[in-house]
């Protein structure tokens, strides 16, 4: 609820707090007074336009802070904490300042934020109903939300079933319309794909298959110079036999017979020729792994040729595919995955065509209901409404909720459009309500609306002037509605009825001063004979006469309030 508002250099207020209570509050005062400029703050505070005109005279800028009380998980709060709001446990603070330059800025939960914000956290919090501010019913959209909050489970059970269905219905149509769009497009990149995969399965590349084709195309062009080189190693090491002198083995074998002759006369001689023999076996096998190389090397002219022929072959894939045989098999292996969802694409349509066809069915008749329920919940909505108007002085109106359905023509909500319709009497045309009421009769229209279907929902109402027009018995029909919604809610009324402000769990005045120069107003709350001379005030002009204490009296007994103080 709102706890808290204080204004300060608004219009004629220079500085003002008000304190709200649950239940019902009425606003009072003399014309002129400043009873607007309240409900004008609140509406800067909840997001409203803002304009320079607003800046009280002299002053640099008008400034509106408010306190909501709400819990932790309301969608206010939430919102609020997607802002950057600090806020209390369960309080949030929100303020709203307007400039002599029309330069307007606001702050949530002591955070700057953006304006619109504020009108988000606003229309989940505070429902405003003035002359001028009738933006349910200004809105055809909440002509329908209206009616399916009336609706209940019912309506709610049958919108989500359709909703399923539309928004499955829309993702089905979307990927149909796509495959079948692009079925060109899919067709040639598919006939792509398959020669690519095509031409690299004739091929059929090895992994790292290039690189070693590279080295063997070396080897087979400097063919003479290798054999060359490993022969004449070969020759160096072993010579023509093991015991060649020139050979470097048949040197090891001189060197180890030299030593032999003196290994018993001397342990480092020993050793000695111990490594000596080691070598001999390292250098043996090395002339050995020689002569197998040259054994080995192909110097077949068609080897030659066949590994330049691969080569080639090979190359042109790296072209087209990759830059290494492992990137072109990498390649393959995605071609190969695209070319079976593409080759699959037309199952897919086919399947695709069979599930619209059944949406098409399914949501139709989830339409039908969600419709036929509408219809239902509509005419009790129209009859409750113009019941509860019977009591707030426009007794000869009747309210009408025109259900449009256009089949065929889904929308998120459903093929029906909603319209809240007013006429003069039971038997004449009902138009628009909008168009049909005053701003007065709006404000009551959307005071019945609101007892009909309060829920809970929204933690706090204002009424500005819901009761213009109207007096005697009527009036106290509309303050009995009003308390009737305070049951729900929290109600702020402003009002120059007293038949209205008896049935307030909170009275605050607003006071006008004028000092000659400047004319400020203030707002306290009055309880006791303050109230009781208030009500006389509005009940027959002047607070201290006899009479008009005595109806005020009379008004407090009637409504069954507590006797205030003497």
């Amino acid at each position: 609820m709102l706890a808290e508002i204080r204004i300060r250099d608004l219009g004629v207020i220079d500085d003002a707090t008000l304190q709200f209570a649950p239940g019902l509050n009425v606003l009072t005062g003399e014309t002129g007074a400043g009873k607007t400029m309240v409900v004008q703050g609140l509406g800067l505070m909840l997001g409203g336009r803002a304009t320079s005109s607003l800046v009280r005279d002299g002053a640099d800028a008008a400034l509106v802070e408010g306190v909501l009380e709400l819990p932790g998980d309301h969608p206010a709060m939430l919102r609020a904490g997607e802002a950057g709001a600090d806020a209390d446990e369960d309080a949030l603070l929100l303020a709203r300042s307007v400039a002599q330059t029309g330069r307007s800025r606001a702050w949530v939960g002591g955070r700057n934020a953006p304006v619109g914000v504020l009108g988000e956290i606003g229309e989940l919090v505070v429902a405003v109903h003035g002359q001028a501010d009738q933006w349910r019913l200004q809105r055809p959209d909440q002509h329908r939300a209206v009616l399916d909050d009336f609706g209940g489970a019912a309506i709610a059970k049958a919108h989500s079933r359709y909703h399923s269905l539309y928004l499955e219905r829309q993702a089905v149509r979307r990927e149909l319309d796509e495959l079948t769009t692009h079925a060109r497009q899919r067709a040639l990149r598919l006939d792509q794909l398959t020669a690519a995969l095509e031409e690299i399965e004739a091929v059929d590349p090895q992994p790292g298959e290039d690189l070693a084709l590279a080295e063997e195309s070396t080897r087979l062009e400097n063919i003479d110079t290798l054999l060359a080189a490993a022969g004449g190693a070969h020759q160096l090491l072993s010579g023509s036999d093991e015991l060649d002198d020139r050979s470097a083995l048949g040197s090891l074998g001189a060197a180890s017979v030299a030593l032999a002759r003196a290994v018993d006369h001397d342990a480092a001689i020993a050793t000695l020729r111990l490594r000596l023999d080691e070598l001999t076996v390292q250098l043996t096998d090395l002339a050995a792994d020689l002569s197998n190389y040259v054994h080995d090397l192909d110097a077949d002219p068609a080897r030659v040729q066949e590994v330049g022929e691969r080569r080639a072959a090979i190359s042109g894939l790296l072209r087209k595919y990759g830059t290494t045989v492992d990137e072109v098999l990498q390649w393959s292996e995605a071609a190969a995955k695209e070319s079976d969802e593409l080759a699959s694409s037309d199952d897919r349509i086919e399947a695709l065509t069979a599930r619209a066809g059944q949406l098409d069915t399914e949501i139709a008749a989830a339409a039908e209901a969600l419709s036929t329920k509408r219809q239902a919940a509509a005419k009790k909505l129209g009859e409750a409404v113009s019941a509860e108007l019977r009591h707030l002085a426009m007794g000869s109106a009747n309210l009408r909720v025109q259900v449009s359905s256009r089949p065929g023509e889904y929308t998120p909500s459903g093929i029906d459009d909603v319209e809240i319709q007013l006429a003069a009497n039971r038997s004449g045309t009902a138009r628009s309500v909008t168009k049909a009421a005053s701003g007065g009769e709006l404000s009551r229209v959307m005071l019945a609306i609101e007892v009909v279907t309060a829920s809970g929902d929204v933690p706090t109402f204002i009424f500005d002037e819901v009761d213009a027009g109207v007096g005697g018995a009527a009036a106290l029909d509309i303050g009995a509605r009003l308390k009737a919604l305070s049951a729900h809610a929290q109600v702020i009324v402003v009002t120059h009825l007293g038949q209205v402000a008896a049935y307030a769990d909170q009275h605050l005045v607003v006071h006008k001063q004028d000092d000659g120069h400047i004319t400020v107003s203030d707002v306290v709350v009055v309880d006791g004979e303050e109230r009781r001379q208030e009500l006389a005030r509005m009940l027959g002009g002047v607070s201290d006469s006899d009479a008009a204490l005595a109806h005020a009296d009379e008004l407090l007994a009637q409504v069954g309030r507590p006797a205030t103080k003497r």
